[in-house]
């Protein structure tokens, strides 16, 4: 197993970084799943799972927030829309020790919106903005927004500017976009990630209208190549299921994308991604918490299917160890 070290949490390094990240993945982005991504690229920023400001404010923070200092630059999301909770909230981050702290206004689940949570609060950018700056005074570490570029059918440019100019300053210059707009009634989240058209363009000339701003664009975007042609344009990339599903793409970045001159392979990050299991499973994790994540390093690969089934077979029973992991793995050609 290869060691690194932490990244500097320089802004500067952080804004480095940024050119390629991977998105804030509800079910997804836990710790097990950005250690093994670390693993595959030393240089790209890595997300946590939106997490919101009840739930840490009164649950096990240590469970919520713990990470290993090999996930580094990685940066906290949170959800919320209360700009005294949200300072609260991005204090324990930064005593956490995460790089950034971003805030969640592109989620679009009637759960959220309920209680006034991510994309809805577009409709409120005094309030976003309110929300942005609490938080940064709480850290010196970047505070940042995610967010759509538009509501429902407001299909206009000049509503996404205004949105931006009203919440930029001192506070937030680092916006990652969804290129697509959230529809709040009628479609599932699931859905709002593919029926509403993707409008690269909108983002595109943010960065035009915007220069000053770090802008990095997110949705759609499938491959190191797209992600080239997307930094013609703009400051950075965020892949969201391609970098989970596909995950052996990400074992280009760190060449393609940052032109270093290392690069990893799969067996490599297998390897250190064992050696992790083992030491989480001795703490008591439970080994289909992990191994799940070890998929899509082998999508399209001759035999992963056999290793999913033999898995997803065998995974979960009381008799699961390391060997079955093993077994799984042997059944895949790479």
């Amino acid at each position: 197993m290869s060691e690194f070290s932490p990244r500097s949490t320089d802004r500067q390094d952080i804004a480095r970084s940024r050119r390629f990240s991977i998105a804030p993945m509800i079910d997804f982005t836990d710790r097990h799943y950005r250690y093994m991504a670390r693993l595959a690229t030393q240089r790209a920023i890595l997300f946590t799972e939106m997490i919101t400001t009840g739930a840490i404010l009164n649950g096990n923070q240590g469970f919520l927030l713990g990470h290993s200092t090999k996930e580094h630059p990685v940066v906290l999301q949170l959800g919320g829309s209360s700009p005294t909770e949200l300072a609260r909230c991005t204090a324990i981050g930064d005593q956490f020790g995460y790089d950034e702290i971003n805030l969640n206004v592109g989620c679009p689940s009637d759960k959220v919106q309920h209680h006034k949570i991510g994309a809805c609060l577009m409709a409120e950018p005094s309030l976003v903005r309110e929300c942005l700056e609490a938080m940064a005074q709480q850290t010196s570490k970047p505070v940042t927004i995610k967010h759509r570029i538009g509501l429902d059918d407001d299909d206009s440019y000049d509503t996404l500017a205004r949105f931006v100019e009203q919440v930029a300053g001192a506070h937030c210059q680092v916006f990652y976009v969804h290129a697509r707009n959230a529809i709040l009634q009628g479609l599932s989240p699931k859905q709002n990630r593919d029926i509403p058209p993707l409008q690269y363009d909108k983002v595109y000339r943010l960065k035009q209208d915007f220069p000053d701003l770090q802008i990095i664009i997110n949705g759609g975007i499938d491959s190191v190549t797209a992600c080239q042609t997307h930094l013609q344009h703009v400051d950075g990339v965020m892949l969201g299921r391609a970098a989970y599903h596909n995950s052996a793409l990400l074992l280009d970045v760190d060449e393609r994308i940052y032109g270093s001159d290392s690069s990893t392979c799969r067996q490599s990050v297998v390897t250190g991604y064992l050696s992790y299991m083992q030491e989480q499973h001795a703490q008591g994790t439970a080994w289909h918490h992990m191994s799940k994540h070890l998929m899509g390093l082998f999508h399209g690969l001759s035999g992963a299917r056999n290793m999913r089934r033999h898995l997803s077979e065998n995974i979960h029973t009381p008799n699961a160890s390391l060997g079955v992991i093993e077994d799984a793995l042997s059944l895949v050609d790479y």
